[in-house]
C-alpha cells in the first residue's frame, strides 16, 4: 500500500508532527481547553476548521505520494502541519495516530436520491424517496457489526509505519452525534418535510419515533461490542469545539469498558432553521433529549439560529457547548448564555470569500468579544464553513491574527 519512498517521506513528516506535538504551547493549550470546556475559562479560544477551502490551501497537486493510501496519510500529516504554521488559533496537535475501528452498519433500508448540481462544488436536491405514510414501512434499525480481522489488519500497518514515531491508538466510536432530521429530509424532502409539519404532522412524529428507536438501539449495540471510545481529548465535539475535560469519564469508570455517561455527545436540526420554537421542540428536540440524556456531556446546534430556541435546548440533559451560528443575535444569546453554557460562536464565513476587509472582521469579532465579556460568556470562536476563501489562503491567517489580537487585547 505504501512504497519505499513514500514510506521515507510518511516518516520524516511524522517526525515533523511529534516534534511540533512536544511544544510546551501544546500542553498550554490542552490545559487551557480542559479551563474551558469546564466553564472556567481564562481567555476566549479559537479553532479554526477550513473544510471546503482545504482544496485551496493543501490541494491535491501539492501532494508527492502517488498512491492513494500514502497520499490520504501525508495529507493528514500535512494539514496538521500547517494548522500549526499558519493559524494563531488554539489547535492542540497531538502525537496521536489514530486508527479507527472497522465498524459497519447496514443502513436503514432506503438510500437517498440526488438531483447532483451541474458544478462539482454546487448544491444539489432531494429527490424524494418516502411519499407516504405507508412507505416509512421500508426503512428498517440498522445492524452494526466490527470487522476485528479488517482492524487488526489497519493497526498492524500503522505501528509498522509510525510506532517508533507517533503514539498509534485504536478508536472506536469517539465522536457521537444524531441528525434525525438530516436522515428524514434526505430521504422526504426538504420542502416535503416542511410541509408534513402542518399537513401530515402524524407521518413525520412516526419518522422521527423509528429513527429515535433505531439510534437507541445502535448505541445498545456499540454498548455490547464495547466499541465506545473515550473522546476527553482533542476528538472534534458537535459542530465545532473539542473534548478535552476534567469531568470525564465520570465516577466509577472501567478503561476496560466505555460507557456514554463516559463521553460527550451532541445533536442539529439545522433543516429546521426557518421552523418556528414550537415546532423545532415538537418534531426534533423532544426526541433528541431523550438520546442525549445518557452521556456525559452535550452539545447542540449547528447552523440553525437557536435564538428563539435556546429555551429548549436548556432543557437537554448535561447540555454543555450550544452553537451560535452566523445568523444568531449574539447579544441575546450572550445574555441567555451567561456563563453556564460553552458560546460557541460561529462567525460568518463569507468575510474569509469575495473581498477580505480587515477593518471589517475587527469590528465584527469585536462586537462579539465585548458582549460576551458583559456577560461573562464562555466563549469559542470557531471558524468553519468556509467553502472557498476565494483562492487567497493567506486569508486565515489575518483572520486568526485579527481574532487572536482582540483577545489578547480585551480578554
Amino acid at each position: 500500500m505504501v512504497s519505499r519512498k513514500e514510506r521515507r517521506l510518511l516518516r520524516d513528516l511524522a517526525r515533523q508532527v511529534a516534534d511540533v506535538a512536544a511544544l510546551p504551547v501544546m500542553a498550554e493549550r490542552r490545559e487551557l481547553w480542559k479551563r474551558h470546556n469546564s466553564l472556567r475559562p481564562a481567555r476566549p479560544m479559537i479553532l479554526v476548521f477550513p473544510e471546503g477551502s482545504w482544496r485551496e490551501l493543501l490541494p491535491d497537486a501539492s501532494l508527492k505520494c502517488t498512491g492513494k493510501a500514502a497520499r490520504g496519510i501525508e495529507w493528514n500529516l500535512r494539514h496538521r502541519l500547517y494548522t500549526h504554521e499558519h493559524f494563531f488559533d488554539d489547535t492542540v496537535l497531538e502525537k496521536d495516530w489514530v486508527v479507527p475501528k472497522v465498524v459497519t452498519s447496514s443502513g436503514w433500508g432506503l438510500e437517498p436520491k440526488w438531483r447532483q448540481a451541474p458544478t462539482a462544488t454546487g448544491a444539489g436536491a432531494f429527490e424524494p424517496v418516502l411519499h407516504a405514510p405507508a412507505d416509512l414501512k421500508k426503512l428498517r434499525f440498522p445492524e452494526i457489526s466490527v470487522d476485528e480481522k479488517a482492524t487488526a489488519a489497519d493497526l498492524a500497518r500503522a505501528q509498522d509505519l509510525f510506532g517508533d514515531i507517533l503514539d498509534v491508538k485504536l478508536k472506536g466510536v469517539a465522536h457521537v452525534s444524531f441528525h434525525l432530521m438530516s436522515l428524514y429530509t434526505h430521504w422526504r424532502g426538504l420542502n416535503e418535510t416542511m410541509m408534513d409539519m402542518y399537513d401530515n404532522p402524524t407521518m413525520l412524529h412516526d419518522a422521527m419515533a423509528f429513527l429515535e428507536e433505531g439510534h437507541r438501539r445502535i448505541i445498545r449495540r456499540y454498548e455490547e461490542l464495547n466499541l465506545f471510545s473515550l473522546n476527553n481529548d482533542g476528538t472534534y465535539h458537535s459542530s465545532g469545539g473539542v473534548g478535552y475535560t476534567h469531568e470525564l469519564p465520570a465516577a466509577g469508570f472501567d478503561p476496560g469498558r466505555v460507557r456514554p455517561r463516559d463521553v460527550w455527545a451532541s445533536a442539529e436540526a439545522q433543516e429546521l432553521a426557518q421552523v418556528s420554537p414550537a415546532m423545532h421542540a415538537e418534531f426534533s428536540t423532544a426526541y433528541e433529549k431523550r438520546l442525549l440524556a445518557p452521556f456525559g456531556l452535550n452539545g447542540y446546534g449547528c447552523c440553525e439560529d437557536l435564538t428563539l430556541k435556546l429555551g429548549d435546548v436548556f432543557m437537554i440533559p448535561n447540555i454543555r457547548r450550544i452553537s451560535i451560528s452566523p445568523w444568531a443575535n449574539v447579544d441575546k444569546c450572550a445574555a441567555k448564555l451567561g456563563g453556564k453554557y460553552i458560546f460557541s460562536w460561529k462567525p460568518h464565513p463569507a468575510n474569509v470569500a469575495g473581498t477580505f476587509k480587515p477593518d471589517t472582521v475587527r469590528d465584527y469579532i469585536r462586537h462579539t468579544l465585548e458582549v460576551c465579556r458583559a456577560n461573562d460568556c464562555v466563549l469559542e470562536m470557531i471558524l468553519k464553513d468556509t467553502h472557498t476563501c476565494s483562492g487567497h489562503p493567506e486569508r486565515f491567517m489575518q483572520w486568526t491574527k485579527i481574532a487572536r489580537e482582540l483577545v489578547n487585547e480585551l480578554a
